[in-house]
C-alpha cells in the first residue's frame, strides 16, 4: 500500500506538487498569524518588563474614573499623594521611591511635523537620572530645567534629530521650545510609542499639579524581597492607597494585553481557517480528478487482488503525504510572511521584539490541520476508488456519474433556504441579542447550501454565460461550454473556492460603502459648522490651539467636544470597572446650534439647567428613561444628575452628555479630551477668510488638522477605509488560492481529456483554437463562480443596516461600480489561470494523445 502511494505520487508529480502549494498557502497564513501573534506578546512583555520594572508600585483601591483615557498607565484606580513617597524612601527596605509622572505630549520631529506613527501613544514621563535604575542615558546627559528633554532611542532615530537640536513640545496645550540634550534606552523596543524625558521637578509641576500620581514605583534596598517590601512600606500608606508587588502588577498587565491579543489572533484566525476550506476545496477536486484518471489503473489493481482497504489507504497516504509537506512548506512560507509584516511595522514606526519565533505549539498545530485538512477532503474520492468494481478494468474507457445527485440538491435547497430564512430573522429582529449570532449562523448556511447546489446550478448558469461564445466563438465556445456543462461537479468545485472569496468581498464592499454613506450622511445632518479642527489619532486638540482660534476676528463660534471617561451608575450602586463610559461636556448653545442630533424627548436647554441628556443606544441597552437619577463619580469626586432627555446621535461617541461646567466640576480640564471642534464664521466672513486666519493660529500646535465638512467625511471614512483594507487584504489568499484551484483543475483537466484533445486535433482543431477553447472554459468557470459569490454577499449585506443600526449604519449602499469590477477581475482570473494549462494542451502531440490510455 505505500509502495503503490509513493509510486502513484511520483507518477502524477506535477499534480502532487500543485496540491502541496494548495495546502502550502492555506497554513502559511495559519503559522504567519500565530508567530505573529507570539512575537506581538514578546514584543509587549518586554515592554512591560521595561514599563514596570520596580519591585513594588503604590496606587489607588477605589475604582474611579475621570483620568485622561490617553495617559499611559491610567489604572481606573484614584490617584495617589505623591509626598508619600518621602515617607516611603526613607524606610530601610527602600532603595528609593519615584511618582511616575506621565501625560500625552506632542513632539515635532526634524521636518516640522509631529512625530507619531499608526497609533502608538506619544508622552512624556519625569526621569530622575540619580534614582531611576531602570532608564540609561546612552548618550549626552539628562534634561535639567523646563528647556530641555531627553528622547528614547526609537524616538531620536523616527523623529530625524540629533542631540542639540532645538526643537518643540507641545506640552498641556502649550508650545514649548525644548533643545535635545540626550538618548535613552528603557530596557527594550517601545512598538512605535513616542517618549520624550523630562527634568522629574517639570514634569511633577505640568503633570501633576494636585501633587496626586497614578502610581509611586518602589525600589527594594539590596536583599529584600518584593513581598518583603510591600510589607515594609504598607504602614506609612493612606487610607486611599496599596502596596503591590511588581510582579503582580506585571501579570496583570501581561493579562490586559493578552486578551487583546486574544481578540486579534481570533480575527486572523478566522481569516486563517477560511484560506484552509477555500483550499481544502482544492485537495478534494485534485484528488477527486486524479481518481477518475486512474479508475481503471485502480480497477486493475483490485483486479490482481487490492482490497478496497488497500486502494482507500494508498490514497489517504497520498493526501497525508501532501498534507505533510504542505504543511512543512506553509510553515517556512508562514515566517516569511512574518518577516514581511515586521517590515511593514517598522516602516510605520512600529518596532517588534526579537527574533521571528517558531515554537513547538505553532509547528504541531499547523502540521494537524494541514495533515487533517488533506486527509478529510480526499477521504471521499477515496472511497469512490476503493469501491470501483475489478471489471472496470477491461473497458477503453471509465465513466463516472457526474449527475448532481437527487439528496444533495434537496440538502442544498434546504441548507440554503434555512440559512436565508435566519439571515431575514436577523434584520427583522435586529434588537434582539442574538440577531448577530443568526446572522453568522445563516451566512454559514447559505455559503454551504450554495456549495452543494452548485452542480446543479453549473448546468444552467453556466449554459447562459457560454451562450455568447458558443455563438460568437465557434467552435470553441462551444466546445469549452460542454466541458463545463459535462462535469458539473469539477466545474462547481473549482467555482466553489473562488465563489466563497467573492461572496466575503462582496459584502466587505457592501459594508464599506454603506458605512461611509452613514457616516457622511450623519455629519451632513448632525454637524452644522464651517470647519472642523481635529486632533490626532492617539491625543487631544491642545487647549491653546482652541483658545488662539477662539480669539481670532473670523471666528463667530467654536464648540470644542470636551470629554472623559467616567463612571455612571444608577440606583446608588457602587461604581464598577464596567460602569466606565465616556461623558461629554457640552458649551451653552452647542447642542442645537453646531451640533443637532435628533431629539427622541426632551430639550437641549436642559443642559444649561445641570441636567443631563443621554444617548438613544445607552438608554435602550441599560433601561435609562427620562426622570432618572444618574450618579457620576470621578476620580475628584460624584455627582448625581436628573435624565431629561434622550437624543439619537451617529457623530457623538457618547453615552452621556452634561452641560460642560458640570465636567469641569468632576474633571480638571487638563485631564479631559477634545477630539474635535466645531467652528463656525463670524458675520459677513468667507469660509476661505477663516479658513486662512484658524490654520495659522493651529499652525505652531503640528496635529491640529482643519477641514471643511467634506473633508472630515473623506477623513473618516478614510479611517475607515484603513481597517477594511485589512480585510481585503486577507480576503484576497482566499482569492490566490481559489485562482490557483483553477489552474489545478484546468491543467488536470487536460491531462484527463488528453485522447480528446488528440481526437480534435486529429479531426482539424487548431493549437490555437484548443489554447481558446481551454481559456474560454476557465473564463466561464471563474465568472459563474464570481456572480454566484457576489449574488450571495450583496444578499448578505443586504440586512447589515438593520443589525446594525445601533452602531450607526443606517443606510444600504451597494457598490455598482465595484462589483462590476470584480466580475472584470473574474474574467483577468480565468484568462491568466487558463495560460499555463491551454498552452500545455496545444503542445500535445496528436498520436501520442491518441494513443494515451
Amino acid at each position: 500500500m505505500g509502495r503503490i502511494a509513493l509510486r502513484g505520487i511520483r507518477a502524477h508529480l506535477g499534480r502532487f506538487v500543485m496540491s502541496v502549494l494548495a495546502v502550502a498557502l492555506g497554513v502559511a497564513f495559519m503559522a504567519g498569524t500565530l508567530s505573529l501573534r507570539t512575537m506581538l506578546s514578546s514584543t509587549f512583555d518586554g515592554i512591560v518588563e521595561a514599563g514596570t520594572a520596580a519591585d513594588a508600585y503604590v496606587r489607588g483601591t477605589q475604582t474611579t474614573a475621570g483620568s485622561n483615557p490617553m495617559d499611559v498607565g491610567a489604572s481606573g484606580l484614584n490617584p495617589v499623594d505623591m509626598a508619600m513617597a518621602e515617607q516611603i524612601e526613607a524606610l530601610d527596605a527602600v532603595a528609593a521611591a519615584i511618582p511616575e509622572t506621565t501625560a500625552p505630549v506632542v513632539l515635532v520631529g526634524k521636518d516640522g511635523t509631529a512625530v507619531q506613527s499608526t497609533q502608538a501613544p506619544s508622552f512624556a514621563i519625569g526621569f530622575d537620572a540619580d534614582r531611576d535604575p531602570t532608564t540609561t542615558i546612552v548618550a549626552g546627559r539628562a534634561p535639567q530645567g523646563a528647556d530641555e528633554v531627553a528622547l528614547e532611542e526609537a524616538t531620536l532615530k523616527s523623529s530625524g534629530l540629533a542631540i542639540g537640536d532645538k526643537t518643540t513640545l507641545v506640552v498641556n496645550g502649550q508650545v514649548t521650545p525644548v533643545e535635545v540634550v540626550g538618548e535613552a534606552s528603557l530596557g527594550g523596543p517601545m512598538a512605535g510609542a513616542t517618549i520624550v524625558l523630562l527634568d522629574p521637578a517639570e514634569a511633577a509641576e505640568l503633570f501633576a499639579p494636585d501633587g496626586r500620581v497614578q502610581t509611586i514605583a518602589v525600589y527594594a534596598a539590596d536583599g529584600v524581597g518584593e513581598r518583603e517590601l510591600v510589607d515594609a512600606i504598607t504602614p506609612v500608606l493612606s487610607a486611599d492607597s496599596a502596596a503591590v508587588t511588581g510582579e503582580s502588577l506585571r501579570a496583570e498587565t501581561r493579562d490586559d494585553i493578552q486578551e487583546m491579543l486574544g481578540f486579534l489572533t481570533t480575527f486572523l484566525v478566522v481569516f486563517a481557517a477560511i484560506a484552509l476550506f477555500v483550499g481544502a476545496f482544492i485537495i478534494a477536486n485534485t484528488f477527486s480528478m486524479w481518481v477518475r484518471q486512474r479508475m481503471r489503473e485502480l480497477a486493475l489493481l483490485r483486479a490482481v487482488g487490492a482490497s478496497p482497504r488497500q486502494v482507500f489507504g494508498s490514497i489517504v497516504l497520498q493526501a497525508a503525504a501532501v498534507g505533510l509537506i504542505g504543511s512543512a512548506v506553509g510553515v517556512v512560507l508562514g515566517l516569511g510572511l512574518v518577516e514581511l509584516a515586521r517590515v511593514g511595522l517598522q516602516a510605520v514606526g512600529m518596532d517588534l521584539a526579537g527574533d521571528i519565533p517558531l515554537t513547538v505549539p505553532t509547528i504541531v498545530v499547523c502540521l494537524v490541520v494541514g495533515v487533517g485538512v488533506s486527509v478529510v477532503a480526499a477521504a471521499i474520492p477515496a472511497r469512490r476508488a476503493a469501491l470501483v468494481p475489478a471489471v472496470e478494468a477491461m473497458r477503453d474507457e471509465v465513466t463516472t456519474d457526474d449527475r448532481s445527485s437527487t439528496w444533495r440538491v434537496a440538502v442544498g435547497l434546504a441548507l440554503t433556504t434555512a440559512g436565508a430564512g435566519l439571515i431575514v430573522t436577523s434584520g427583522v429582529s435586529a434588537e434582539s441579542d442574538w440577531a448577530v449570532g443568526a446572522l453568522g449562523a445563516g451566512t454559514a448556511a447559505v455559503l454551504i447550501g450554495a456549495i452543494m447546489l452548485s452542480p446543479w446550478l453549473a448546468r444552467v448558469v453556466i449554459r447562459w454565460l457560454g451562450a455568447p461564445f458558443a455563438a460568437l466563438a465557434k467552435p470553441m465556445g462551444a466546445l469549452a461550454r460542454g466541458n463545463a456543462v459535462r462535469n458539473p461537479k469539477r466545474t462547481a468545485a473549482t467555482a466553489g473556492a473562488l465563489m466563497i472569496g467573492m461572496a466575503l468581498v462582496a459584502a466587505v464592499s457592501v459594508l464599506a460603502a454603506s458605512v461611509n454613506a452613514s457616516v457622511s450622511t450623519a455629519v451632513e445632518t448632525e454637524a452644522r459648522s464651517d470647519l472642523v479642527l481635529q486632533g490626532p489619532m492617539t491625543g487631544t486638540i491642545p487647549v491653546g490651539a482652541l483658545d488662539a482660534v477662539a480669539g481670532l476676528p473670523a471666528v463667530g463660534r467654536i464648540d470644542p467636544d470636551w470629554w472623559s471617561t467616567l463612571l455612571v451608575t444608577t440606583d446608588g450602586a457602587a461604581p464598577a470597572d464596567d460602569d466606565a463610559r465616556i461623558v461629554m461636556g457640552a458649551q451653552p448653545g452647542m447642542l442645537g446650534g453646531t451640533l443637532r442630533p435628533e431629539l427622541v424627548s426632551g430639550e437641549f436647554s436642559a443642559l444649561d439647567g445641570g441636567q443631563a441628556l443621554v444617548a438613544q443606544s445607552a438608554a435602550e441597552d441599560e433601561g435609562w428613561e427620562v426622570g432618572n437619577t444618574l450618579t457620576l463619580t470621578s476620580a475628584d469626586g460624584s455627582r448625581d444628575i436628573v435624565i431629561a432627555g434622550v437624543v439619537d446621535t451617529q457623530t457623538l461617541g457618547t453615552s452621556v452628555i452634561v452641560g460642560r461646567d458640570v465636567l469641569d466640576e468632576l474633571v480638571p480640564t487638563e485631564r479631559q479630551i477634545v477630539d474635535a471642534a466645531f467652528v463656525v464664521a463670524a458675520p459677513g466672513v468667507g469660509v476661505d477668510e477663516l479658513r486662512a486666519q484658524v490654520a495659522h493660529a493651529v499652525s505652531p500646535y503640528v496635529v491640529v488638522s482643519v477641514m471643511d465638512a467634506e473633508e472630515f467625511v473623506d477623513g473618516l471614512a478614510g479611517q475607515i477605509n484603513q481597517v477594511l483594507a485589512v480585510l481585503y487584504a486577507l480576503l484576497g489568499l482566499s482569492i490566490l488560492i481559489a485562482v490557483l484551484g483553477i489552474v489545478n483543475t484546468l491543467a488536470m483537466s487536460v491531462l484527463e481529456r488528453t485522447r480528446e484533445i488528440g481526437l480534435l486535433r486529429a479531426v482539424g482543431l487548431g493549437r490555437a483554437q484548443l489554447a481558446g477553447t481551454v481559456t474560454i472554459e476557465s473564463l466561464l468557470t471563474a465568472v459563474f463562480g464570481t456572480v454566484l459569490g457576489l449574488v450571495i454577499g450583496v444578499g448578505i449585506a443586504a440586512v447589515f443596516p438593520r443589525v446594525l443600526a445601533d452602531q450607526g449604519l443606517n443606510e444600504l449602499v451597494i457598490p455598482w461600480g465595484s462589483l462590476g469590477a470584480m466580475l472584470a477581475l473574474a474574467g483577468v482570473v480565468g484568462v491568466v489561470a487558463a495560460a499555463w494549462p491551454a498552452r500545455r494542451a496545444a503542445r500535445l502531440r496528436v498520436l501520442d494523445a491518441i494513443a494515451y490510455a
